[in-house]
């Protein structure tokens, strides 16, 4: 594989100048739709604003919304004049904001006006109230000693915050000569993207990824996917997220397909946009697409356009896979594994594969990505068929955790591996399942066990909708199952009767000691399911049940 040295600016470019009337992006709520040689003159005259307004190459420029036009626009914006943007999660509080901006040394803050009824002018205030009283662009915070601007996306005014227009107009001072400077001054191996982890589990950490890193493994993934200038791939997943805004825009954008974004999931507008806009892909994480598939409406909408998509960003119900495959017709959906430090993508089910692979398999590590599965313990490689950590080494490794060099060697170890902290079984064939994290897997009286197993067995059963099994900790086997329990609307189950299903068809020790039934998992804004939550709710749970 050869791998592109070029930077998300060139790519734009060269789309805009081999398919300039081809829409890029659409947003169907607002009845915005330009193609790509439009696409490319506006994040020109963006790149400009950012320029003018007086960010430098490799200043951090943090930004805070839902999938809005300005959102996509900024990310190749800054792409083309060498801001490196720092994604924040949508769900933030005043307390991650504040940790975000001040670990990533963020000098500006690009910010939506709400979030599902959050003000998040409110809490930028709480966490910077000099804000109140502070000229535009010379914001001086006690907390926050980078921090010197702050705009929103729109045109509503806001003491020592620049409205949209305001910052656009900023444009206007920089001469085409000084943009094609900065332009050109870029390197594909240039930081260009911070994104922190999901913080499913401690202080989230930037992940620094280059225009390498993601230019590639968006065109890699589209590749994968057999996309073209005719394909029209539906983006309902957040793009402060990997998936959003390299799966989604990335993976777009290097192969000219059009762009058709929702600000926010809501599985009816997705429906409907699949529908109106004749959608060929459709991206998602598998709570997405049960919400889809299980909308009461799902049946009166025409999804037959569908051919292909990536269902990501946790484990994948075979089940699910299925449905999606036969019930939306997307026949060629395919299963992409990784995670933000590897920009995302490791491997990625074909297009082409037996839906055997393609419903029990992540697939294959994708052209010029090397993996291997380890003993976790010994760090020697394991045999095929036997379980083991994944790692993984190539062009698509982060640069590094930002401003955090103990824990980048933590997860790159010398030679240049990635440990990815799952646990992986390659096949024969070279295809890779994904069994659980390290973290995940429970030791019951000795016997490893992982979750994953029971769920997808769970998941075959006709009145359940979804299913997570987590470990809680037992004085007599080290360790119990619990499961977590979401009946499809009207079903009716009760443990008991959930235990006789297990009854001779899968092992008594992976047989859950403790059975709940709940309405919702507690989630991420990226629609990971929060595992380490959910053992604190068992924990509480089995306590009860004990007493």
């Amino acid at each position: 594989m050869v791998i592109l040295q070029k930077t998300v600016g060139q790519v734009v470019k060269e789309q805009a100048a081999r398919n300039p009337e081809t829409e890029a992006y659409v947003y169907p709520e607002h009845g915005i739709r330009k193609t790509y040689k439009e696409f490319d003159e506006e994040t020109d005259y963006l790149a400009k604003a950012f320029i003018g307004i007086g960010i430098e190459k490799g200043e951090h420029v943090a930004i805070w919304s839902d999938n809005k036009r300005e959102w996509l626009l900024s990310q190749f914006a800054t792409g083309k004049m060498g801001g490196v943007l720092v994604t924040v999660n949508t769900s933030y509080q005043s307390s991650e904001l504040e940790y975000l901006l001040e670990q990533s040394d963020a000098t500006t803050l690009i910010l939506g006006e709400e979030f599902k009824g959050a003000s998040y002018i409110e809490i930028l205030e709480t966490v910077c109230p000099e804000l109140a009283t502070a000229d535009k662009g010379q914001i001086t915070c006690a907390n926050l000693p980078h921090f010197k601007r702050v705009i929103v996306m729109s045109d509503n005014s806001y003491p020592g915050i620049y409205s949209w227009n305001e910052f656009e107009a900023f444009a206007e001072g920089v001469s085409d000569i000084e943009f094609e400077e900065r332009f050109h001054s870029m390197d594909p191996d240039d930081v260009i993207n911070i994104q922190y982890t999901s913080g499913t589990t401690g202080f989230p950490k930037g992940v620094m990824l280059t225009h390498l890193n993601v230019v590639n493994n968006g065109k890699l993934i589209g590749d994968t996917m057999n996309l073209t200038e005719r394909d029209r791939l539906c983006i309902p997943v957040p793009f402060f997220h990997c998936f959003g805004c390299v799966l989604g825009t990335m993976a777009a954008v290097t192969h000219s397909t059009t762009m058709v974004i929702a600000e926010q999931f809501e599985p009816k507008l997705v429906l409907q946009m699949v529908q109106d806009e004749k959608c060929t892909g459709l991206h998602g994480v598998p709570t997405m697409f049960i919400a889809e598939l299980n909308h009461p409406e799902f049946s009166s909408f025409d999804t037959s356009s569908l051919r292909t998509g990536i269902m990501a960003g946790s484990p994948c119900p075979i089940e699910v896979m299925k449905k999606v495959i036969h019930d939306m017709g997307a026949s060629e959906i395919t299963i992409a594994y990784g995670q933000t430090e590897s920009s995302p993508v490791i491997t990625q089910t074909r297009a082409d594969d037996n839906i055997e692979k393609r419903v029990s398999t992540v697939g294959k590590p994708h052209a010029g990505v090397e993996v291997k599965i380890i003993d976790p313990v010994t760090g020697e490689k394991v045999a095929a068929g036997v379980p083991g950590e994944l790692c993984t080494r190539g062009y698509h490794v982060m640069k590094g955790y930002y401003k955090n060099e103990e824990a980048t060697k933590v997860a790159i170890d010398p030679r240049g591996w990635l440990h990815t902290g799952d646990i992986a079984v390659e096949d024969e064939d070279g295809y890779i399942a994904i069994t659980g994290r390290i973290k995940d897997m429970v030791i019951r009286g000795g016997e490893n066990i992982y979750p994953r197993e029971i769920e997808e067995f769970l998941y075959q059963h006709s009145s359940i909708q979804d299913v997570q099994v987590v470990g809680v900790p037992d004085p007599k086997y080290g360790e119990e199952l619990m499961a977590w329990i979401i009946l499809k609307e009207g079903e009716v189950l009760s443990a008991e009767e959930l235990k006789t299903y297990f009854t001779g068809k899968i092992s008594r020790h992976k047989i859950p000691r403790y059975i709940e039934f709940t309405k919702e998992y507690p989630m991420t804004a990226s629609g990971k399911i929060q595992k380490f939550k959910l053992r604190e709710l068992s924990v509480e749970h089995s306590r009860q049940a004990e007493v």
